[in-house]
């Protein structure tokens, strides 16, 4: 693996991930939303859970549904399509993989917006229709029902199609570079969600140790999402608080 091209690689994920489809989107549909001051009425609590994501949920829920969908395919896309030009043009090296993790990386903590954007779930799974499309259909649904069907736990339902990326990758690529990828992307992830994790503490503290995540999440236009797939497939019932 050529070093120089490795930088080149990872410049362009960083860069073209860096691009906030929602601040732009925001600014063409609504330009007087402001997406820094969002935030979730707790139940229960005179308190709000604030939104500091810049990405295509948060934007959803100042601008609708259908809207944060488009900005989540075009944040999916701008991770995506330079993911697979490297896989076209230099597919026996793994700089593919420098690039989708770059574009991750970009689409969190973007240069052009003081490294203020989104938690990464739209750019993981851009990257993973380029690197293995199979893969990143196998884990969502997959992970989905892992926490819809087995632990009906909303919030494993969100999180386990990452976590399921990491046996996936081992066992069907067999390849260290591909397992690479798939932790690299779930500590970015949990590290790009420090401060929701920080938030959902504070405000289980006050709510004396009730409350959950998923009651939280129900808010966000992709956990309503979610929760009505569970409700019509009658495989979930509604988050209640711990």
């Amino acid at each position: 693996m050529q070093p120089w091209i490795a930088i080149l690689a990872a410049l362009t994920g960083y860069l073209v991930g860096a691009i906030s489809f929602s601040r732009i989107i925001t600014r063409l549909v609504n330009p007087q939303a402001d997406l820094s001051t969002v935030a979730i009425p707790v139940e229960g609590l005179d308190e709000q859970f604030k939104l500091t994501a810049m990405g295509g949920s948060t934007a959803g829920m100042v601008l609708g549904p259908r809207v944060g969908c488009f900005i989540g395919l075009l944040d999916m896309l701008k991770v995506a399509i330079p993911t697979l030009v490297f896989k076209i043009i230099l597919p026996e090296q793994p700089y593919f993989l420098i690039v989708a993790i770059a574009g991750m990386v970009g689409h969190d903590w973007p240069v052009y917006y003081g490294f203020k954007g989104g938690r990464g779930i739209s750019a993981v799974y851009g990257g993973m229709l380029a690197i293995d499309w199979q893969g990143a259909l196998v884990t969502s649904i997959g992970g989905m029902l892992l926490g819809m069907v087995v632990f009906r736990d909303f919030a494993i339902a969100y999180l386990s199609g990452l976590w399921l990326l990491i046996p996936w990758m081992w066992f069907r690529w067999h390849n260290f570079y591909y397992l690479a990828y798939a932790i690299i992307i779930n500590l970015l992830f949990t590290l790009a969600m420090l401060p929701e994790i920080k938030e959902i503490i504070r405000l289980r503290r006050l709510m004396g140790g009730k409350g959950s995540m998923a009651s939280m999440m129900e808010y966000t236009p992709m956990g309503k999402s979610m929760m009505n797939i569970a409700r019509r497939l009658r495989i979930m019932k509604d988050p209640a608080p711990k």
